[in-house]
């Protein structure tokens, strides 16, 4: 088992790539151990939490790189009503969940909570699994 304290900065990118898959909690974490497509396994020990795309080790035969797994959200289409934009945030926010901004979509994690909030407000969305990348700072409750 190989450990990793830290993301490469560089690497030869003639290498072929390994993905280690990883939930996205995990990627929060310092501390965490984990298994590459190819079977090699990894300790984490993490001054800093790496993030999906990170590539953290290198063999002479590859490049290791984190892919973070899709998981069960909903997306909301955004339109150009700028007030309609910003209620949305605002209900969302309000339920202390966290939100993703992908071009014209508002993506959040599929909860009950916002399904039922969603369905009250009238808002379409389409349930999807997708990686969830949430806007940074603020606070959250982590449902």
């Amino acid at each position: 088992m190989q450990l990793i304290h830290d993301h490469l900065p560089s690497q030869n990118s003639a290498l072929p790539k390994v993905a280690l898959l990883v939930e996205r909690g995990t990627l929060a974490k310092r501390r965490w151990r984990g298994r590459a497509e190819d079977g090699a396994e990894f300790g984490f020990d993490l001054a800093h939490a790496l993030a999906d795309g990170d590539a953290f080790f290198a063999s002479e035969h590859a490049v290791y790189f984190l892919q973070q797994l899709p998981e069960p959200v909903l997306e909301v289409e955004l339109g150009a009503d700028a007030p309609a934009c910003a209620r949305l945030g605002w209900i969302i926010g309000n339920l202390h969940f966290q939100i993703a901004i992908e071009g014209p979509l508002v993506r959040v994690v599929d909860d009950p909570a916002i399904r039922q909030l969603l369905d009250r407000e009238h808002i379409a969305f389409k349930a999807c699994h997708a990686v969830f990348n949430p806007l940074s700072g603020g606070h959250s409750h982590d449902h």
